[in-house]
Order: structure tokens, then sequence, then C-alpha cells
């Protein structure tokens, strides 16, 4: 198990939790339900990501080999550029921060790419499947 991709996970997915909780309750009415959505769709992406996380650091690493690893790490920066870009650009009212957004999604989908790599490829001690 790699520990601090571990407890990143388990740190995304703690916020992922509060921060859906605090966009249901505490932003209604607050902001539009433009808004609101994006909001929602920040939280999402965390959750998901956290959970990624998790098999990445529990399985992947092992089972996988140093591309999981690396993954991983783009996968964390990607899911905390894109979400929390989101989450400010909610919270400030600032729509520039919104350029940054795509940039967090590219790492995500290039932390994808690395991990199909990794699963095709089977890198680690054991090929998957």
């Amino acid at each position: 198990m790699h520990r601090t991709l571990f407890a990143i996970a388990t740190t995304f997915g703690l916020a992922a939790v509060l921060l859906g909780a605090f966009g249901a309750h505490g932003l209604e009415g607050q902001v539009s339900a433009e808004r609101l959505t994006v909001w929602e769709t920040g939280a999402h992406y965390l959750g998901w990501h956290a959970t990624t996380l998790l098999v990445i650091a529990l399985l992947g690493v092992e089972r996988l080999g140093p591309p999981a690893r690396i993954a991983g790490w783009i996968m964390a920066g990607g899911a905390a550029l894109f979400s929390g870009s989101l989450f400010l650009l909610v919270l400030t009212d600032t729509p520039a921060l919104g350029a940054i957004t795509p940039f967090g999604g590219l790492a995500l989908a290039a932390s994808w790419g690395l991990l199909l790599f990794a699963a095709v490829r089977g890198t680690g001690p054991t090929r998957c499947g």
C-alpha cells in the first residue's frame, strides 16, 4: 500500500462528502442554480477520483508498477486543480478561475491514460488478468 496516496485519497473523499453537503445545504439560495451545478461537478469529480486513488494506493502501485504510482500523483494534482478551481469559482464568483479548470481536466485524462498503459503493459511483479 502506498500510504501517502492513501492519505490523499481519504482526504479527498472526506472533502467530497463535506463540500457536497455544504453545496446542497449551505449554498442553496446563496448562489445561482448554474453555480450550484458547477459546485456539484467539483464535488462529484473529487469523490470519483478519491475512490480511484484508493484503488491505486491499495492495489495499483504494487500490481501495475511505477506507472500506476505516477498516474496516482498526476490524478491527485489534477483532481485538486479541477475541483479546487470550480469551488473557488463559485465561492469568489470569479469566472476567470474557469480558465484553470481545463488544466486539471487534462491532468485527470493523462492519469487515466497512464493507468491504461500500466494495465496493458503490466509492468509490475504480476500482470493483470
